[in-house]
């Protein structure tokens, strides 16, 4: 009761509830500082202002100072004494207004507020609970009786006369408390496991935020070099068409050039056909003298014969240049466009991490893959996954990331007991039965090692036994697309290369594991790798 009569001394007397920041002023009276200052903003320009509490009159507006001492007290009352929540359940016992209650009791099927729970009986009998508009259900449907005991067999709450002589007789019995005890002990238990696994959820959610992160910065990255990039092959294009075009002008021109030259040269043949003519009448002539009269017939052809040569020696170089010119052009196009695909290449497929991830679709179900789907465990225990026709059904899995092109490789961790397969493979290999097996087919290529660390390499069954042992627990594999080439190196100091499958690769390649005993792990990889010397 003293608490509530000090929690009513806390109370603001302009908004009625508890102090929120509270300032004094000269009278000595508390306000919240919001509530003040709308009063006094009400009072200006009335010439005066006065406190709400004693209505003294200030003729400046008052200074508000904060009542650090009210402050503290507010603050450790309501630490200690927090606000009772309103349930919607009023004394039982205030009839001329409703008064929320604070305690019901089981004896007399009442609720009370603070002041008759004072007063009330302190007997053993009045048992007290929380406020409740449902003390009926304290009670036995039955025997009308309070339940004070729990029946372990049927779950159930009973009272005496039901675990005496009713139809719980004979079963085992826990007083409310003990099983109350268990119950709270079974959900604490619930509740730490559930702690745990979101504890764990929230530490994925961390993990997966992050990832998500650096694959928006890196997309974001990506997007803008893309862009920058194809804004390049564009200048480049245009560059280039403005030089073809160029190029089709120019050998327009030549090509006027050509018809003027073109025309003289009918005239000169059309000259040359006359005096052709002439000399074959001065052949056919009889007549003697009429021929030696003539004028000297080396005139007739000796300057002509000269121009004649120049023109069709022009004409000759002409044309010779006119065709280096088209073959000039067609491989400068070329090659500028070699240049463009080499610079799409180079802008692309730069240097920098790669994410090899393991397709989970495509997983045995005997393999355990990890949650960041880099490591495939061999288990006896089933995963439980759909039989799907991607599904491998030898002990295998599939990266979800496939290549098309460029020079890459990963790092692949294995386990030092047990047989496994590292390699590549394409995306239609059979995914059941022997031939489905790295290496077993065409399709794919592989590392074998096994727990005495001898190892060989497969493709087509066909199988290469490596002369030296791996000692090491990590191996590399380097992928050339264009070179036609897949090799696997020990990392062992100094890197040591074990064997080069050279072949042409007809479709995109994915990164393929196999465990037969173990595990094995992709530790990520890079691109444009460089062999070792």
């Amino acid at each position: 009761m003293a608490s509530a009569d000090l929690r009513e001394e806390l109370d603001c007397s302009i908004c009625l509830t508890t102090y929120t920041d509270p300032v004094m002023l000269r009278c000595g009276h508390n306000f919240c500082r919001v509530c003040i200052d709308r009063v006094l903003d009400t009072q200006d320009g009335s010439g005066g202002y006065s406190c709400p509490e004693c209505r003294e009159d200030f003729k400046e507006r008052p200074a508000l100072m904060r009542n650090f001492t009210l402050m503290k007290i507010i603050e450790n009352l309501l630490t200690t004494q927090p606000t009772p929540k309103e349930t919607g359940i009023f004394c039982s016992y205030c009839v001329d207004s409703p008064v929320p209650a604070v305690r019901s009791c089981l004896h007399c099927e009442a609720s009370l507020c603070d002041k008759h729970l004072n007063v009330h009986s302190k007997s053993p009998e009045h048992v007290l609970s929380d406020p409740s508009t449902s003390l009926e259900n304290r009670r036995c449907s039955v025997h009308k009786k309070f339940l004070e005991y729990y029946c372990t067999e049927d779950d159930a709450c009973i009272c005496v006369s039901c675990a005496t002589v009713g139809e719980h007789n004979g079963h085992n019995m826990e007083s409310l408390n003990e099983a109350v005890q268990k119950k709270e002990e079974k959900l604490r238990n619930v509740l730490q496991k559930l702690i745990t696994k979101r504890k764990e959820t929230e530490e994925r959610v961390q993990s997966l935020e992050e990832q998500r992160k650096k694959a928006e910065e890196k997309a974001s990255g990506e997007a803008e070099r893309v862009t920058a990039l194809f804004i390049d092959i564009r200048r480049r294009l245009e560059d280039l068409e403005k030089r073809v075009l160029s190029e089709i002008s120019r050998q327009k021109e030549e090509s006027l050039s050509l018809f003027v030259l073109i025309q003289n040269l009918e005239i000169k043949k059309d000259e040359l056909s006359r005096k052709m003519r002439h000399i074959e009448e001065l052949c056919n002539m009889t007549d003697p003298l009429t021929v030696l009269q003539e004028p000297d017939t080396g005139d007739l052809c000796d300057p002509e014969e000269g121009g004649g040569d120049e023109d069709t020696g022009g004409h000759d170089n002409q044309r010779h240049d006119v065709d280096g010119l088209d073959v000039t052009v067609i491989s400068d196009t070329l090659h500028t466009l070699f240049d463009i695909i080499s610079g799409i290449r180079s802008g692309i497929y730069v240097e920098g991490p790669v994410d090899i991830l393991l397709d989970v679709n495509t997983a045995h179900n005997n393999l355990h893959i990890s949650d960041d789907l880099t490591t495939a465990t061999r288990t006896q225990e089933k995963q439980n996954r759909p039989e799907t026709a991607e599904r491998f059904q030898d002990y295998q899995v599939m990266s979800s990331r496939r290549f098309t092109s460029g020079r890459l490789y990963w790092d692949v961790e294995i386990s030092r007991s047990g047989r496994w397969i590292g390699g590549v493979c394409y995306p239609s290999i059979d995914r059941r039965g022997n031939p489905s097996l790295i290496g077993s087919n065409k399709k794919s290529w592989g590392l074998w090692g096994k727990c005495n660390h001898e190892c060989y390499v497969i493709n087509d069954r066909k199988v290469i036994l490596l002369c030296d042992n791996i000692s090491s627990d990590r191996v590399r594999i380097c992928l050339d697309y264009e070179a036609r080439e897949l090799s696997f190196y020990e990392l062992c100091d100094p890197i040591r290369h074990l064997h080069t499958f050279t072949t042409t690769f007809t479709e995109p390649l994915h990164a393929v594991l196999f465990v037969w005993e173990g595990s094995i792990r992709i530790l990520g990889g890079g691109r444009n790798w460089k062999k070792p010397a």
